[in-house]
């Protein structure tokens, strides 16, 4: 008959059962760990993603060039619009590239990207980007596809990168293997149809930090913006200027103040931008999507109370 195992030596083996399982989950998810760790904090080139540019602007400027390669088996043509630009620290710049599909059948590519010297991958804030899904391009069709970058000011206070005068932000394209999240990249078409269901991811991604439907948060609510008076909601601490703007929230009204809302109405206090038009577009055709709603909502309701 066999001696019984002593418990030590059976919590022994239990704890490197677990141990061992925990290493699996691990190596299991040490990409996309990486990735993320990557994205948190710019370690190795990588840049950052935002929801807008808060920052004030600094008279040092530096240069941001461009560049772009493509896997070997990716039938793509993909360059910058623009090689290099030049930008005040803080400042938001809008830059294009162009892709082409120069197969005869559709293809889904994802890009990757970073940034050199790697030390300034922490300050490189990207708002807006191609590279955060996979991307589908018809065949034949060319894009041009925006990024919506700043560098934060903040590089001027690190004394590593004092000596930073260009940043180089480079993409390669792949074919995606297993395609995730696809975007198709005709939404970036000028021509294209407001698309009122990117709108409400936009306004997810773009706006929510500031505003919500319903109530004031940092900002007033957005949900019953169309045909109101700017200044008008009870309660909220509007700007001077706002409040005497004399201004009625339509369709071009809120697409110029998305662009450049000092340029609409001087001396307000809304800070961001939204410079790509079609982000703007898709945006205020979310928000006219409510009102359409509500609308119909309310000649449902009339028409059963009669």
């Amino acid at each position: 008959m066999a001696a019984p195992r002593p418990k030590h030596k059976t919590r022994t083996v239990i704890l490197l059962a677990c141990i061992l399982a925990a290493m699996l989950t691990l190596v299991g998810f040490s990409v996309p760990l990486y990735r993320l760790f990557c994205a948190a904090t710019g370690y190795n080139g990588t840049t950052q993603r935002v929801a807008d540019d808060a920052g004030a602007v600094s008279p040092r400027v530096v240069t941001v060039q461009f560049s772009t390669s493509i896997a070997p088996d990716l039938p793509w043509r993909f360059e910058p619009v623009k090689r290099s630009v030049q930008v005040h620290l803080g400042e938001e710049k809008l830059v294009y590239f162009s892709a082409t599909n120069l197969s005869d059948t559709p293809i889904v590519g994802h890009a990757t990207f970073n940034v050199t010297p790697a030390k300034v991958g922490l300050y490189f804030d990207k708002i807006q980007c191609f590279c955060f899904s996979d991307e589908r391009l018809a065949p034949g069709k060319t894009v041009l596809m925006p990024v919506d970058f700043f560098v934060d000011p903040a590089l001027d206070k690190d004394p590593n990168a004092k000596d930073v005068g260009t940043i180089t932000l480079s993409y390669t394209f792949f074919r995606a293997d297993k395609p995730d999240d696809i975007q198709n990249l005709s939404r970036f078409d000028p021509n294209a149809p407001p698309d009122p269901i990117r709108g409400a991811r936009l306004f997810a991604d773009r706006c929510s930090g500031c505003h919500t439907l319903d109530h004031a948060k940092i900002g007033p609510p957005l949900g019953t913006v169309f045909d109101r008076a700017a200044g008008s909601v009870a309660g909220y601490p509007y700007s001077a200027a706002l409040k005497k703007a004399k201004l009625t929230w339509t369709v071009a009204n809120l697409d110029h103040w998305l662009a450049d809302p000092e340029a609409l109405v001087p001396g307000n206090k809304m800070p961001i931008k939204v410079l790509e038009p079609n982000t703007r577009r898709d945006i205020v055709a979310y928000l006219e999507h409510l009102r359409a709603d509500r609308t119909a909502t309310a000649s449902g309701s009339t028409a059963d109370n009669r």
